[in-house]
């Protein structure tokens, strides 16, 4: 695994924010962007155009937006958690939904945090450099191969 970062969003204004919030949080690490559910799948699987791990590497944090085309990001998620290979991968939902019911679904699916999606461009650096912080800074990564234990 690397440190790659996959942004799963379909609005190009919010994918636009988030490149420049990560960016003026410091953070330089490659960053991938698909645009719905049946891409983000076929990026995490390796399939078709996303074949190449060397152009697409497996991430180690999926910013997942739930209001995706073809796929919702709970349906993403839920295919996430049922991939060995994909265990250990940080999946971030970023999300404009505040609802009850899509915040417990992602948790009993396995998201690592939740995320709402703030109002404003200075909010969203903010939110970006306390992942960096937390995630890039702190958190470590576990990216051996699965030993089985």
């Amino acid at each position: 695994m690397s440190t790659t970062l996959l942004l799963v969003e379909d609005n190009e204004d919010d994918a636009f924010f988030m490149r420049r919030a990560l960016t003026h949080a410091g953070i330089n690490n490659p960053l991938q962007h698909v645009a719905d559910g049946r891409e983000a799948i076929a990026y995490l699987a390796g399939e078709g155009c996303y074949a190449d791990r060397a152009m697409y590497p497996l991430p180690a944090v999926v910013f997942l937006d739930l209001n995706l085309p073809y796929k919702t990001g709970l349906q993403v998620l839920e295919w996430i958690r049922q991939q060995p290979k994909l265990a250990r991968t940080v999946v971030i939902a970023l999300t404009s939904s505040n609802e009850t019911i899509d915040l417990r679904r992602a948790y009993q699916l396995g998201v690592n945090s939740y995320v709402v999606k703030p109002p404003s461009a200075e909010r969203l650096t903010e939110i970006a450099k306390a992942f960096k912080t937390w995630w890039l800074d702190i958190n470590r990564f576990d990216t051996e191969p699965d030993s089985g234990v």
